[in-house]
């Protein structure tokens, strides 16, 4: 099909579930799925944001902003994650625990609301490599309309460019819990000091970016065209003294550069 045809589809499945709920996190999949959501449905159509402390602030900051702009329903869920079983020790099924909970409570909230369908922004590129949190939505029965009108994750940029969606060119990142290895306890404080380090690569002009946490040990991915620039001394010294500050003892460049494989909107790694 072409792109025409995907997006033909997509708004004909929305508009067939009626009324739906949609899982936004801000990222570039949720927020075309929004948006095409409530173009088709109207208040039929509603946002539910997780708040936790698994996702930077910034996202909430800039989910609201669109939804308010768009005059957009936004329902904020709080969720203390790290209460979810399995979720603070960091055991290899912690994305499956994690969207199980998570999506549990949506599909609540949805009910109490009189929602028919919770949504998710899967895309096709999703459904092409294994991870848990996936498996979870499907016993849920999570729908996931991108995928379902086949669109891939390069379409979903395309007609976010379009459609003039100011995500279009933000790239995706896993939860924060992704940056650390199984069995690393995952703790708020820790959370914030991957949190403020990914921000402040941001905040330089870094365009992708991982900061991995191991102990006390910050491990930086970045693409290789950012290296000359991580290396200048300013910069260096700058984001040496910035991670020490947030609480890292030592810092360090991955010279496999940046894991695309990571750069997923939703929260699997």
């Amino acid at each position: 099909m072409t792109l025409i045809e995907k997006f033909e589809k997509l708004k004909d499945d929305l508009k067939a579930l009626e009324s739906v709920a949609v899982a936004f996190s801000g990222g570039v999949d949720s927020t075309l799925l929004l948006k095409v959501a409530h173009d088709v449905l109207g208040d039929k159509a509603v946002a539910i944001t997780i708040f936790s402390s698994l996702f930077p602030h910034r996202d909430y900051l800039e989910g609201s902003k669109f939804c308010s702009d768009n005059k957009i329903t936004q329902i904020m869920c709080p969720v203390d994650s790290l209460k979810i079983s399995g979720i603070k020790e960091n055991s290899r099924n912690r994305c499956y625990l994690c969207k199980k909970d998570l999506f549990t409570r949506l599909l609540n909230i949805a009910k109490e609301r009189n929602i028919a369908n919770v949504i998710d922004g899967s895309n096709l590129n999703d459904g092409k490599e294994y991870r848990p949190g996936s498996r979870a939505l499907k016993e849920l029965g999570i729908k996931s309309p991108l995928r379902m009108a086949g669109l891939s994750k390069s379409d979903v940029i395309e007609l976010s460019k379009v459609l003039g969606l100011p995500t279009w060119d933000v790239s995706s990142f896993a939860c924060l819990a992704s940056r650390f290895v199984y069995g690393e306890p995952i703790t708020k404080e820790k959370l914030k000091m991957v949190e403020n380090s990914e921000q402040l690569l941001s905040d330089m002009g870094f365009q992708r970016y991982m900061v991995y946490i191991h102990d006390k040990f910050a491990r930086l991915e970045i693409m290789p065209e950012d290296f000359t620039m991580m290396l200048q001394a300013e910069a260096r010294m700058k984001i040496y003294k910035a991670l020490k500050e947030f609480g890292f003892s030592y810092v360090t460049l991955d010279l496999k550069d940046y894991n695309v494989d990571l750069e997923v909107e939703g929260e699997d790694e």
